[in-house]
């Protein structure tokens, strides 16, 4: 597995990749990832426990939209069953996306922790849903602080597990080393991934705005059903964005050179083919 150095214009390509291959099957991959949040929604009902497994399944998830879309570039149609790939490739592997999990949980849950310290929990709370958000609550300095404080402390995190969980299934590499070459990756080829970011946000506030003049104009018709098209769009746009995940990766990261084809060479066997 080597390290691959992309230029800055990649993140816009790897945008353009997943809302491409997310058309290409857009009720496959939009039915598995409303499929993967609804099951993390109800295991975080479970009484102390549930929170921190559903936080533990979020790689599993990000793996599984990663090989769903790669099944979509290749012109087959994902399946459910896909949500549970990460547990069916071995046992080393099984055991490997466990650590993953259990190591993200623990991450996320020391972030959230951290906010604690600023605001005595109110923007931990919020978050977690236990209290509703008011317009008092976020105008709190303690809790804007506290928010910053936490997206700062996200990014790295974010940065660790971007490709652990592809690392481990399509390279079998270990949680621990898995964790080291993602981050290596995503800092050196941190301008693509500036792109990426900034294109996917262009997305989501131009569709937001464009959902919303439409909803206006039509609120005396579609009335209370304009908060469920929101939800249910914001939901899709999410969609895409996972879809996007797996061209990153392939990207950033391919086996050693051997004889032979040099396809073969470029992409694990499951990947879409590189672009040129």
């Amino acid at each position: 597995m080597k390290l691959q150095i992309v230029p800055a214009r990649t993140g816009w390509l790897w945008v353009q990749l997943g809302l491409r291959t997310f058309k290409s099957q857009p009720l496959a991959l939009a039915a598995l990832f409303f499929l993967s949040m609804a099951s993390m929604s109800l295991v975080s009902v479970l009484p102390l426990i549930g929170p921190v497994i559903a936080l533990a399944l979020l790689p599993s998830v990000s793996l599984a939209m990663m090989v769903a879309a790669s099944e979509a570039a290749h012109g087959r149609k994902p399946t459910p069953a896909l949500l549970l790939v990460a547990f069916r490739n071995g046992s080393q592997r099984m055991h490997s996306m466990l650590v993953l999990g259990g190591l993200y949980a623990a991450g996320f849950l020391l972030v959230i922790g951290a906010s604690t310290l600023i605001d005595d929990g109110t923007f931990a709370s919020v978050y977690m849903g236990q209290t509703p958000m008011s317009r008092e609550i976020a105008e709190m300095p303690e809790f804007q602080s506290a928010m910053w404080l936490s997206m700062g402390l996200y990014l790295p995190l974010s940065l660790l597990f971007w490709h652990a969980p592809a690392l481990v299934h399509w390279h079998n590499i270990s949680p621990i080393k898995s964790l080291f070459f993602s981050f290596v990756a995503c800092v050196r080829n941190i301008a693509a991934y500036a792109v990426f970011g900034i294109c996917w946000v262009g997305v989501f506030i131009a569709s937001g705005t464009l959902l919303a003049l439409v909803t206006g104009v039509l609120a005396s018709v579609i009335g209370a059903a304009a908060g469920a098209i929101m939800v249910t769009m914001a939901l899709m746009l999410a969609a895409m964005f996972f879809t996007s995940l797996v061209f990153t990766f392939r990207d950033c990261f391919s086996p050693p050179d051997e004889p032979g084809d040099a396809q073969s060479q470029a992409n694990p066997p499951g990947l879409p083919p590189a672009a040129h």
